[in-house]
């Protein structure tokens, strides 16, 4: 797998050549929207299977899938657009593997159940988990949900993909009821019903496990936190069903600087499934314009915890969008507005920007000057981010990785990790 930065006056087939595939492969692979019109800085991945099959007549991807020894699961992960088809034809070429010879590691995708059905059964196949955010406790101590779920979790279970409950106490746009946090922490007598009331639904809906999120975690709270969840851990032992944990760091910022809050978890259950640290990212953010993830931020943090957390458990976020900022920043007015990546680089195609490229963050942004002669300023990942977070799971022996979120398709990052890595599977 390599990845290609473009170069000013750059075009597909340049790029092509460079790398000895065809065009048609890097536009059909990287799903280009506008493959005459690169933007100088934007990625590229290429990618060499090891093992390439042609269609012949009669075939379907039943037949395919046995007589390469696959799964047809496989084969649809391998190549992403047949999901989006009902038939293939006898000539065209399918990829049949990989030498995605790294290392083994389990992926987990955020998502609504209202995600998109095409969105939805394209990126199972790239799953093992799928954390679906349906459910909030109120301070009432109800369990509220937002939507039917009911479908997303049985396609879940069809694609062979794990699915968990999503809980936290937050809105269905993301609006934190800190109040409702503060109650179920301090409420030791409530906590064993609403445990026991949660793994209830589980096993009533269908769910594979439950997936607690962390939202609010502190250094003053931890040791609250730490009980609810060792309470839980006891009861759904006791159900066998496997419980996770989603912690949103909390963030500081020091002028344009941001750095995670340490907090100790030594005191958490040795047994927990997953710890994922995740940053939960809506449609705005009010602070200030910086990378979306730095890796030298996430390595800091991840060194801090593997102080007290087996390293096998762990799992790092990886945030699949961009902010755009207006300059300049004003504390406590400005926020930036989120892009889907492909809206990204439309706007920076738009705008005719050159992309650069932070080393430090390992991430890249653009300025631009808007029509009415504001100044912008937008921080996105893209491949190498990607690349350079798969890198630390690695080198850390970490378990994973976890998606926020999945609802819109982002082709690059499913290529990086399926190209280098063999996705674990529970189900």
């Amino acid at each position: 797998m390599d990845i290609h930065v473009v170069q000013s006056g750059e075009t597909i087939e340049i790029i092509a050549e460079k790398y000895g595939v065809t065009s048609q492969k890097i536009i059909l692979d990287n799903e280009l929207k506008n493959a005459v019109k690169l933007v100088p800085g934007q990625t590229i991945v290429i990618t060499y299977p090891a093992t390439t099959y042609t269609v012949q007549e009669g075939d379907s991807l039943l037949t395919v899938a046995e007589a390469n020894g696959i799964s047809v699961i496989q084969l649809l992960r391998n190549n992403p657009f047949l999901s989006e088809r009902e038939y293939i034809y006898p000539g065209e070429t399918l990829v049949i593997s990989y030498n995605n010879t790294k290392r083994k590691i389990t992926t987990s995708g955020f998502a609504f159940p209202y995600i998109s059905k095409g969105v939805l059964i394209k990126t199972l196949p790239y799953l093992t988990y799928l954390s679906i955010f349906n459910y909030t406790i109120t301070s009432e101590g109800d369990l509220i949900t937002f939507y039917d779920d009911t479908e997303v979790i049985q396609t879940a279970k069809e694609y062979g993909v794990a699915p968990l409950m999503l809980i936290t106490t937050l809105t269905a746009r993301g609006e934190p009821d800190i109040e409702a946090a503060y109650d179920i922490l301090t409420n030791e007598a409530l906590q064993e019903s609403y445990v026991t009331s949660i793994l209830d639904l589980v096993k009533s809906k269908g769910y594979y496990g439950v997936n607690i999120s962390f939202q609010y975690l502190n250094t003053t709270n931890r040791e609250q936190y730490i009980n609810l969840y060792n309470k839980a851990a006891e009861i759904s032992k006791r159900e066998g069903i496997p419980l996770f944990i989603t912690v949103n760091p909390n963030k500081a910022f020091i002028g344009n600087m941001m750095m995670y809050e340490r907090v100790d978890l030594s005191s958490i259950d040795e047994e927990a499934n997953n710890i994922a640290f995740v940053t939960f990212n809506w449609a705005y953010n009010f602070g200030p314009p910086i990378p979306i993830a730095s890796i030298t931020d996430i390595r800091s943090l991840i060194d801090y915890v593997l102080d007290f957390v087996i390293s096998e458990t762990i799992n790092i976020g990886i945030p699949v969008f961009g902010y755009d900022w207006e300059l300049p920043y004003v504390v406590g007015f400005s926020k930036a507005s989120a892009l889907s990546l492909d809206s990204v680089i439309n706007l920076a195609s738009y705008v005719g920007a050159v992309i650069e490229f932070d080393d430090i963050s390992q991430t890249p942004y653009f300025r631009y000057i808007d029509r009415s002669g504001i100044r912008h300023i937008v921080w996105f990942i893209d491949a190498r981010t990607i690349n350079s977070l798969l890198d630390l799971v690695s080198y850390k022996d970490l378990q994973g990785t976890g998606v926020w979120n999945i609802m819109s398709y982002y082709p690059q990052m499913w290529l990086v990790i399926n190209s280098q890595y063999e996705i674990l599977t529970v189900m």
